[in-house]
């Protein structure tokens, strides 16, 4: 998959990844009707691969990951870590 994240000033970051959602088929249900689910409670695509410019070109360098989760609203969120 590809998407470009929007941070939280406004930067974008080309992001792509590949893989696996997974949960109770409950979960899965409340999710796909677009309800908030607890992160904890289900297994979202990791991601890896940024491609960054201007203030997170340091993003190119390193090895991230990240995870995310779907809100109501039907936004997505992603955390991204460095692995050192």
């Amino acid at each position: 998959m590809r998407l470009v994240l929007k941070t939280f000033d406004d930067a974008l970051i080309g992001m792509t990844y590949r893989g696996i959602r997974h949960g109770a088929p409950d979960v899965i249900a409340r999710l796909e009707n677009g309800e908030t689910v607890d992160p904890r409670r289900l297994l979202f695509p990791r991601c890896t691969a940024l491609r960054a410019a201007t203030q997170y070109a340091w993003l190119n360098n390193v090895v991230a990951i990240g995870t995310g989760h779907r809100r109501a609203d039907g936004r997505v969120y992603y955390s991204i870590f460095e692995v050192q």
